[in-house]
């Protein structure tokens, strides 16, 4: 007689975390990690949940409960930070947020007492996504657009630059920008601190911004700033040659990391998947006036991902006569180059490819759909109903034909057509 196989709660979970645009390889080392960031009933509820922003009626209808008792378990995983809560034209809609940026962050944001065993945790996410490639190469690899983008080093910009520099491109601007802000510690620094390979960077630096501030306010995974505060905390960054990360919007931006060379994710994965553009960088480059460069190695130290080095120390000039050089397929557009440079030898021109950055983290959503082939589980987002999975099915056929593939793809599609929608409300909750 065959026996009946009852799949893991966390396989589950897995195979929901995959529905949307970035999801996780299926493993037993993701099953690990899931396993302490939820028990086994969490997953089971958590599994069940739609792909899009959903109300609290979506939940009920997926477990099949009552509305109330819906929403006190809703309110229970949002108070630990495993799915999040929001408001939107005075509703509350609830969704489940990917590994990254998301639930992982989270998981390693506390400090003290409550929450999975950390230093375990650490263990598990450092295999996970710096040793092992697979999540790698399947959050960046799917497509074009990603999740998060580089801003200018502010302080490298003279007075000509600040006027090619676009305020959403601007660390600066968009806090200024931010209607609520809030700090808290930073998930890779804290992440190596526990496996004692941590640097000297301060750890409470990445901030939540507009919506997101709320949520880490809410949960206990930092502190509400003011403005001034915020942008004192963006000049230590400054001081400490900290790349900033920030969600690739141009408007309401959830976040902004200040992030090291040796600890955080980011930069890691540009140095190792620089084919795969796993971050968007800056529309600048930094030239090299060859007259002025004296050879010093400033610029090169100071780089995060080892795209400006020496002429001289890999055959590009005579010996004893280096001078910088850059490798504008792998450079992020930091400027923190520029910065570094003591002889005034490095200034930043705009690149010849014009990079489009999403409205907003609904268009940048649809938009990952789109790339990655998993539209049709946004659009029919209620996997537990037999006619959202019919319907998403149909859908992932169609949208999958020659033609239509590579309209959805165009660029014009996924920057202008979408952009108005989302402007209309009519893309996403």
């Amino acid at each position: 007689m065959a026996h009946r196989t009852i799949k893991s709660s966390y396989a589950e979970l897995g195979e929901r975390l995959n529905k949307f645009p970035q999801g996780a390889p299926p493993s037993e080392l993701l099953y690990s990690i899931l396993a302490l960031i939820f028990t086994d009933e969490e997953a089971r509820q958590v599994a069940r949940l739609p792909v899009a922003p959903f109300r609290v009626e979506a939940a009920a209808r997926a477990w099949k409960s009552g509305r109330a008792e819906a929403e006190r378990i809703l309110e229970q995983l949002a108070a630990k930070a495993l799915i999040v809560d929001t408001e939107a034209d005075g509703e509350r809609l609830y969704f489940l947020p990917p590994p990254i940026a998301g639930f992982f962050e989270f998981s390693m944001m506390r400090l003290g007492d409550g929450g999975p065993d950390q230093r375990a945790l650490a263990e598990l996410l450092y295999q996970y996504l710096d040793v092992e490639d697979d999540f790698i190469r399947e959050l960046f690899g799917g497509g074009e657009t990603q999740f998060g983008r580089v801003l200018v080093h502010e302080p490298s910009l003279d007075g000509d630059d600040h006027l090619h520099v676009l305020e959403y491109e601007r660390a600066s601007a968009v806090i200024e920008d931010a209607y609520d802000l809030a700090v808290g510690v930073c998930y890779c620094r804290h992440k190596m601190h526990h496996l004692e390979r941590a640097c000297e960077a301060p750890l409470e630096l990445c901030m939540a911004l507009n919506s997101a501030a709320g949520v880490i306010v809410r949960n206990g995974l930092g502190r509400r700033l003011e403005t001034g505060e915020a942008l004192e905390l963006l000049d230590r960054a400054h001081d400490h040659g900290l790349v900033q990360f920030a969600e690739n919007v141009r408007e309401r931006v959830n976040f902004i990391c200040n992030c090291c060379s040796c600890c955080c994710e980011p930069l890691n994965a540009a140095r190792r998947f620089a084919h795969l553009s796993p971050v968007h960088t800056t529309r600048f480059l930094p030239v090299v006036d060859d007259e002025a460069c004296r050879g010093c190695g400033r610029c090169a130290e100071a780089c995060p991902v080892a795209s400006m080095t020496l002429a001289g120390d890999h055959g590009g000039g005579a010996p004893g006569d280096p001078r910088a050089t850059v490798d504008e397929t792998t450079c992020l557009g930091c400027a923190l180059c520029v910065r570094a440079c003591p002889h005034d030898a490095l200034e930043l021109e705009t690149r010849g490819r014009r990079i489009v950055t999403p409205l907003d983290s609904a268009h940048r959503c649809v938009v990952m759909a789109i790339e990655r082939g998993k539209l049709q589980n946004l659009i029919f987002s209620e996997q537990t109903r037999a006619s959202h999975r019919a319907l998403a099915a149909i859908l992932g056929v169609i949208l999958d034909l020659p033609p239509l593939k590579q309209a959805m793809a165009s660029e014009q599609m996924k920057s202008r057509y979408l952009e108005a929608l989302v402007r209309r409300r009519q893309l996403w909750p």
